[in-house]
């Protein structure tokens, strides 16, 4: 008991209370309760900036139970490298895939606080599976790579998933390097499922809400072109219908026919030949 207080405790010091952080605002976006004062304000002004930012964070949550359901499903993936988790909702990774196989393994990857507060709702499994929980740093892919082999078997396909997570690393080269460097460490078969917020012509509001989120919030956001975000699959089969905003993967069809309205956040799911 004494041990599991202090690992409390500890997580507890590391939780800033006086900064909007993009886990809990994210959180607030989506009818959560995880979130504090500050992320409410610097949510709200979000919003109030560009409307629209509720919409692609439902859609990127659609996109995750839609790609995940497709991965277990008809790719047949089993296990799942879920880095930049974000405190748990409905529909988790875990829960998605081991509806359609059971036996599937999942390992979560966050370093914020809260996240990891709130880990234990993560670590249900079907007695056939596994989950698990990393605290460790996109930024440290080798540190995720070594942490993770305790439940995945790296000899066998792995959906290495990166839905909104990316974007936290400021340099272009750096962020290609660890896409490169974790799609390297996975054999053929396995899948990258990445979702990114885009900057475009036309996108001022999405563009403004960036520049202010950066202003107050952490960690900082970096906006890329949907041609920036479609070289993290270089090297890889880009599955139809490419990459497209995350409203448009593989929508449920309409009675109507039509595309969903496209949202400010680009996404786009390959597989490793």
């Amino acid at each position: 008991m004494e041990d599991a207080m202090s690992r409390s405790d500890r997580i507890s010091a590391r939780i800033d209370t006086t900064i909007a952080h993009s886990a809990r605002m994210w959180d607030y976006w989506l009818g959560g309760k995880n979130y504090y004062e500050v992320d409410q304000i610097a949510g709200d002004q979000v919003r109030r900036i560009h409307p629209g930012i509720l919409d692609y964070a439902r859609a990127d949550r659609a996109f995750l139970g839609r790609a995940v359901g497709y991965l277990a499903g008809g790719a047949g993936i089993r296990q799942f490298l879920d880095i930049g988790t974000g405190l748990p909702t409905s529909d988790n990774t875990h829960e998605v895939a081991q509806r359609i196989a059971p036996q599937s393994r999942i390992v979560y990857t966050d370093n914020d606080p809260i996240v990891l507060a709130h880990a234990r709702a993560l670590l249900t499994s079907t007695p056939e599976g596994a989950t698990d929980y990393l605290d460790a740093d996109l930024h440290d892919p080798e540190a995720i790579l070594k942490g993770a082999a305790g439940t995945l078997d790296f000899s066998q396909p792995v959906a290495v998933m990166l839905l909104g997570i990316v974007m936290f690393v400021e340099d272009t080269d750096q962020a290609l390097a660890i896409v490169k460097r974790l799609m390297d460490a996975v054999p053929s078969g396995s899948h990258l499922v990445l979702s990114h917020t885009i900057t475009a012509p036309g996108l001022h509001d999405v563009d403004a809400a960036v520049e202010y989120w950066n202003s107050v919030g952490t960690p900082k956001l970096h906006q890329r072109t949907p041609e920036e975000v479609a070289r993290f699959f270089e090297g890889l089969e880009l599955l139809e219908p490419g990459v497209v905003s995350c409203s448009r993967w593989r929508p449920e069809p309409s009675p109507t026919g039509e595309l969903p309205d496209e949202v400010a956040f680009y996404c786009g799911v390959a597989r490793k030949p």
